[in-house]
């Protein structure tokens, strides 16, 4: 491939296996070199052996735990030095279904460190050197729980965390050459699941959705330019409908005054 071809670097976190590692295929694919981050060193390295002797690009691996504040420190400056990064897949993540009150605290803390404050931190480690060149693309995993608590509290609120950060960054880099998207999987057919400590075969299997599927719809979404990608979503309208509605129910919430059904 020539160096024509080359459209910068690629990072992507959780690149060692399910929809991190389908994003490393398909960017080496379009001429993307990788920086590929994840926990999995042995993995990780595999996957770029694989795609450097397919793609012909330069892959790079970052072996890092994102919830250990040393590891995500040292990711951060790899790639605030890296003046040919053009993109940022935050994919990393972690899952559960627990409730608050047994949840427990530490593993709690671990999945908003990596599902909030990594993909926080690696965003804005990125965003100035993107908007200085008006160049590249920020996207963010979240997931339809963003909408539904009735999976666990701790994640959807983490998810809609990155909902609410993305659509507010993307109003923000509105005008320049950087674009930022939210995904919103569904269920997905990934390790993710079993590492989460659940079994995706319990749902019904017409609403499952391969990694490959995902991830190739997630890209016709960011080149068609959308700020909130939902693959599974047949009708596109219902994101227009929903964000308006949205709004609207935001503009209710003003008044001098409380609502006359909290009168004393």
């Amino acid at each position: 491939m020539s160096s024509n071809d080359n459209k910068g670097t690629a990072v992507i976190t959780g690149a060692s296996s399910g929809i991190g590692a389908v994003y490393a295929d398909r960017l080496a694919g379009q001429g993307y070199d990788l920086v590929l981050v994840a926990r999995r060193a042995d993995r990780l390295q595999e996957l770029a052996d694989k795609l450097a002797y397919a793609y012909g690009r330069k892959v790079k691996v970052i072996a890092a735990d994102l919830a250990n504040d040393a590891d995500l420190r040292s990711v951060e400056q790899a790639i605030i030095a890296d003046e040919s990064v053009t993109l940022l897949v935050n994919n990393a993540g972690l899952g559960g279904q627990q409730v608050v009150a047994k949840a427990d605290a530490d593993a709690a803390e671990r999945m908003i460190k990596v599902n909030v404050l990594a993909l926080t931190r690696l965003t804005r480690a990125v965003l100035p050197g993107l908007l200085a060149r008006d160049r590249g693309a920020i996207v963010n995993i979240a997931s339809v729980l963003a909408y539904d608590t009735s999976f666990g509290g701790i994640y959807s609120g983490t998810k809609a965390y990155v909902v609410n950060f993305t659509e507010a960054l993307h109003r923000e880099v509105a005008g320049t050459g950087v674009n930022v998207q939210v995904v919103l999987p569904g269920a997905t057919r990934t390790d993710f699941w079993e590492l989460a400590g659940s079994d995706i075969d319990s749902l019904p299997k017409e609403i499952i959705m391969t990694a490959d599927d995902l991830v190739d719809a997630a890209l016709v979404g960011l080149a068609k330019g959308e700020a909130v990608t939902a693959p599974a979503l047949a009708d596109a309208a219902k994101v227009d409908a929903f964000l308006g509605a949205r709004q609207a129910f935001y503009g209710s919430l003003h008044a001098d005054k409380p609502a006359a059904r909290y009168a004393v």
